[in-house]
Parts: structure tokens; sequence; C-alpha cells
């Protein structure tokens, strides 16, 4: 079998003569072996895994995807994100840690989203409440102009 493995970015793996890949999708882990029927289905967050004709197993995390089986010889995986590894402790600690430093970054990100959120409401109460207007920075000429006497 052939097995791919792309993200918007790269091909990340090009395998030729692939005995078995091995993936997980919502419903639990699945094994291809070749001359598998078409097949197609959305992967979760996982790792996959193929063995190639010398008996080596390969290993590759994928952030979720899509996986398809194209006339029983040809493996297709569409990813998000994949990092390549043939050591599992080694991928565990590199895919961990990546994605903590991920996490941090888009944890960042939603306090400085929630922060000019909160600035632009700030600034829009700031200029409909007409005692706090900035163009009327005492409060005799609020009252002249409001039509009274201070």
């Amino acid at each position: 079998m052939r097995l791919t493995v792309c993200t918007p970015l790269s091909v990340v793996i090009e395998a030729m003569s692939v005995l078995h890949v091995r993936a997980e999708d919502a419903t639990g882990a699945f094994g291809i072996l070749p001359g598998h029927a078409d097949f197609l289905t959305v992967l979760a967050l996982c790792v996959l895994t193929w063995r190639d004709e010398a008996g080596a197993e390969h290993h590759v995390a994928v952030r979720g995807g899509v996986l398809e089986v194209r006339g029983g010889d040809t493996v297709l995986v569409a990813t998000r994100e994949a990092i390549l590894g043939d050591d599992l402790k080694h991928l565990e600690l590199d895919v961990v840690s990546r994605f903590n430093s991920e996490l941090a970054a888009e944890r960042s990100a939603r306090v400085d989203a929630q922060r000019l959120y909160l600035a632009a409401v700030h600034q829009i109460v700031r200029y409909l409440r007409p005692d706090v207007h900035p163009d009327f920075p005492d409060a005799a000429r609020r009252e002249t102009l409001r039509g009274r006497t201070p």
C-alpha cells in the first residue's frame, strides 16, 4: 500500500510498501491492510501507526483530519497538523510540549481579545453617557449646553 499524510502546508509522509496502518476515529481504533474496501472517516486526535515491509513501525501524531482508503492500495490522510516520530516516547514528549505551548498561546490570545472587547465597550459607554463625555470636561459647561445655568 501507499500512505500519504498531508497538512495544508506540506506532505509529511509519502511511504510506499506499507503493510499495515492503524488509526483512531470517534468509534475507536481500526486497522487497514492491503486490499481494504474503499473507506472514508474523520480521525480523532491520535497517533497513526504504520508498518513497512521490513517490519519497522513508524508513527505520526495527527490533530484530527480525514482518512481515505482508495482502491485497497492507497491510504490518504489530510490533517491540520502532523508530527512525525519513530520513537513513541519522544513523539509523546514532542506532542505534549507543542500542544501545551499552543494552548498557552491560545489562552493569551483569548485574554488579549477579551481586553480589547472590554476596552471597546468602555469607550462606547463613555461616549453614550453625556455626563462623562470627553468633549465636556467640566460640569458648568455641560449644564450651559443643556440650557441650564449652573
